[in-house]
């Protein structure tokens, strides 16, 4: 069924058609219907698969033909609360996209930058909103914020959003929301603590959809890991990227003070590179990304802010510089390629101390991550990119002698296979 074929008003039809949405993806397809219908929702499928637009057509369509039957603003009738800044202005220029041809009005209100801005345009009238929690409170408080009109609640990246620790805020907002309205959740993980929850805020009878349960993370990702020293991480980056000189490579790490240490370590090797993070200014943080998408960069380093649904085209390598604590943002990081029907590269360099989390991280996606060898003449070969040691080849070749066929230590005299 092609998206021409569905009763949408023929405004959005030619939003979506402008877009080259032609026919609905899987979730899309499953999820559409419900919503019309006015059903709750808790949806989970995989990252790259077009959750975003399986809610946002139908509130469009929905909303549209209530304003123009109304022929009159009727306050925010719909609103998304997503759980970092840049996936919620994400959300809202897809809304944005879709409706272009209606009289719809789409706003994201997010915390970091001026929020007169926001302030003016509420006041002008606002249909949709797309909202990360803390400045949405914020506005409500203040009395710029109405809900009283709100007639669908969706909760985007609903696994995050509650494990955030978010509930107790979700909970008081609900309270603030008419009795009668839809509640629709969606992500790519949900693990049985956050479905519990989710079951306490929709309706009885709410409609479970999920795709691929067994693999959360698209099929045309390949994945591997590399194991090596800790130290010698930066070396292996460098080398990426040496062999991938034109390819938009997506890194993650672990903390913010890393982020800074390998784009030091990465200029030090002559290679661009950007950082993103919570420490940085909002303006900052989307100049960062706006220079990323269109390719004046092409190495991005990242904390796990940016791996919550952030949509940037064509990344066709994401690297996993340090393993997650938490091993379903594995999914969500190596979720931001292969997105469609683009193939993508997952990397994942392992050091000793971070087994357990390769094990946990394979648990979740059901099979063994393929292991990239490495012999020891070839990571002897990496390593000795190291200035400090540049043309002490033979040393180096020794120090190796303790690691085995996948580049990993030994244990003892027992050879590891």
């Amino acid at each position: 069924m092609k998206f021409k074929d569905y009763n949408f008003h023929e405004k959005v039809k030619k939003g979506l058609a402008q877009l080259g949405f032609n026919r609905p993806t899987d979730i899309q397809y499953k999820s559409i219907p419900n919503i019309l219908k006015g059903e709750d929702l808790l949806a989970v499928a995989q990252t790259g698969t077009g959750k975003t637009a399986a809610f946002a057509i139908p509130i469009i369509d929905i909303i549209y033909r209530q304003k123009i039957h109304q022929r009159r603003d009727d306050g925010v009738r719909a609103l998304v609360l997503a759980p970092t800044h840049e996936l919620a202005i994400q959300i809202a220029a897809v809304f944005q996209k879709i409706s272009k041809y209606t009289t719809l009005k789409t706003l994201a209100l997010i915390g970091g930058v001026d929020q007169d801005p926001q302030i003016k345009q509420l006041n002008r009238g606002t249909d949709i909103i797309v909202a990360t929690p803390g400045r949405m409170f914020d506005l409500i408080s203040q009395g710029h914020l109405k809900v009283n009109r709100v007639e669908t609640l969706v909760l985007d990246e609903a696994d995050h959003m509650l494990d955030l620790g978010f509930i107790k805020d979700i909970n008081d907002l609900i309270r603030k929301l008419p009795q009668r309205k839809q509640t629709l959740f969606f992500s790519a993980t949900i693990n049985k603590k956050i479905k519990k929850i989710a079951y306490h805020i929709v309706r009885q009878g709410a409609i479970r959809i999920q795709l691929s349960p067994k693999n959360p993370v698209a099929k045309n990702v390949e994945h591997a890991v590399l194991f090596m020293d800790m130290d010698h991480k930066r070396f292996f980056l460098e080398r990426v990227m040496e062999e991938n000189p034109e390819s938009k490579v997506l890194v993650f790490v672990r903390t913010k003070v890393r982020a800074e240490r390998v784009l030091k370590a990465m200029g030090r090797a002559g290679i661009e590179a950007l950082t993103i993070h919570g420490d940085k200014e909002q303006k900052d943080r989307s100049q960062v990304l706006r220079k990323f998408r269109e390719g004046e960069v092409n190495m991005l380093i990242a904390t796990d802010v940016t791996a919550r649904g952030i949509d940037i085209p064509d990344i066709e390598i994401v690297i996993n510089y340090d393993l997650p604590d938490i091993p379903e943002n594995y999914v969500h990081r190596v979720g931001r390629t292969g997105r469609g029907s683009r193939k993508g590269n997952a990397y994942s360099f392992c050091a000793d101390n971070e087994e357990p989390l390769l094990e946990a991280i394979q648990a979740i996606l059901d099979k063994e991550i393929y292991v990239q060898e490495v012999d020891k003449y070839e990571y002897a070969d990496i390593i000795s990119k190291d200035r400090e040691r540049a043309g002490d080849y033979k040393s180096l070749m020794k120090e190796m002698e303790p690691f085995g066929k996948k580049g990993k230590k030994k244990k003892g005299k027992k050879k590891k296979k």
